[in-house]
């Protein structure tokens, strides 16, 4: 636990729902600057935020994600492989070895057309497939928390789907943030919160209104399955319903231990997920089941101990007034923890993104300024063009 001194919940708090309440306030989106473009891809930046726009085939859209961020990925790589050597010293290689049992086993469970991307996406930027899908393996090891609220609890009843990224910030994955803003061919388009060069999911929703957010769990070790960000990324692609998202998690063959909010905004609704590698347990809105232990009508809460039960009290205190001035209030520490990546609030069903980057220093996201962005509009039209 990270306790909030008597300034801090006071002063503090106040002048930070002041800021994000300005911040919110001012829409549209911020100017929007087109930097590059790749075939049917292109690069952008809208206010502080990269934003990446893939379109096509698998092929197509790793070329477009490895040529328009060849210098963020090769920098990325960089900081990993060096992150790995601090942290392993002369196992490093053993851990590369481990790395690759790993891929032998999953690859099976991971649909062919990421493989392609992958392959593409690796040949674009210059780096070797080995040392991308290597980095893809970066999320199998993300903690976090989220939340998904609509009906009773939010203001006008919409869905809010808040999402807490706590893993991280040591590695300098924030100086390589992007927005992903995919139209797969075949499949359904969405956005997804990531960093420069990984193909997977931890943070998205999709044009159909179904959000994703996810925790890591225990079960270190269990790696015979689809790995959870290209788990989470088919549900970006295929489920059209939350009742196909449910479907996918159930039926699919999962790895290790891990905790999802899936939320449906055309219900709207939501369910929490409890997943490991045998078991499969989903907690609907209303109920109680340990260690979600703490009710919440029209809402589904994600975290862990302490940080769980101050979310739930933040919940119940603005209960029927929440907005997303409110909602990103909800994710400020210490239900975020010190090393928060980045947050996010998402309205699935109008397509709006809020979100916020740990700094370079790794200062957390929940204390930076967050950057709004329509995505039905953003996907509209290139910058410049009526």
């Amino acid at each position: 636990m990270y306790p909030l001194k008597p300034m801090t919940r006071g002063a503090l708090a106040a002048a930070l729902m002041l800021s994000l309440a300005a911040a919110l306030a001012a829409q549209p989106m911020p100017a929007r600057e087109l930097i590059a473009h790749e075939g049917k891809g292109y690069l952008e930046r809208v206010g502080p935020q990269l934003v990446l726009h893939l379109k096509g085939t698998p092929e197509e859209m790793g070329r477009q994600h490895g040529a328009l961020l060849k210098e963020h990925i090769a920098e990325l790589l960089k900081k990993l492989e060096k992150h790995q050597m601090v942290q392993m010293g002369p196992m490093a290689d053993f851990a590369n070895a481990s790395f690759d049992g790993v891929w032998k086993t999953q690859l099976p469970h991971i649909p062919e057309r990421f493989v392609r991307e992958m392959k593409a996406l690796a040949d674009a930027s210059g780096q070797t497939f080995e040392k991308l899908r290597r980095a893809n393996t970066v999320p199998e090891f993300f903690h976090c928390s989220g939340f998904a609220l609509f009906g009773k609890a939010t203001r006008d009843g919409r869905l809010l789907h808040g999402r807490i990224l706590d893993y991280g910030v040591t590695m300098g994955l924030q100086d390589h943030n992007v927005v992903i803003i995919a139209e797969p061919e075949g499949h359904i388009p969405f956005v997804s919160v990531g960093y420069a060069g990984f193909v997977g999911s931890v943070t998205g929703m999709n044009l159909n209104g179904i959000g994703f957010g996810e925790m890591g769990g225990g079960g270190m070790g269990q790696w015979d399955g689809t790995p959870m960000a290209f788990l989470m990324r088919r549900g970006l692609e295929e489920a059209d319903s939350l009742k196909k998202a449910i479907a996918l998690f159930r039926d699919s063959q999962r790895t290790c231990e891990y905790y999802y909010v899936l939320s449906d905004a055309s219900i709207p609704s939501a369910v929490g997920v409890w997943a490991t590698t045998e078991k499969i347990e989903f907690v609907g809105p209303g109920e109680k089941r340990p260690p979600l232990d703490i009710p919440i009508e029209d809402g589904v809460l994600l975290s862990k101990d302490e940080r769980y039960r101050l979310l739930a009290e933040r919940v119940r205190e603005q209960y029927g007034k929440i907005g997303p001035v409110e909602a990103i209030e909800l994710m400020r520490r210490p239900v975020a923890m010190q090393h928060n990546l980045h947050n996010a609030l998402m309205s699935p069903g109008t397509g709006e993104l809020w979100v916020a980057h740990a700094t370079a220093d790794g200062s957390p996201a929940s204390e930076q300024p967050y950057t709004y962005l329509n995505i039905r509009e953003l996907m509209s039209r290139e910058p410049g063009r009526l």
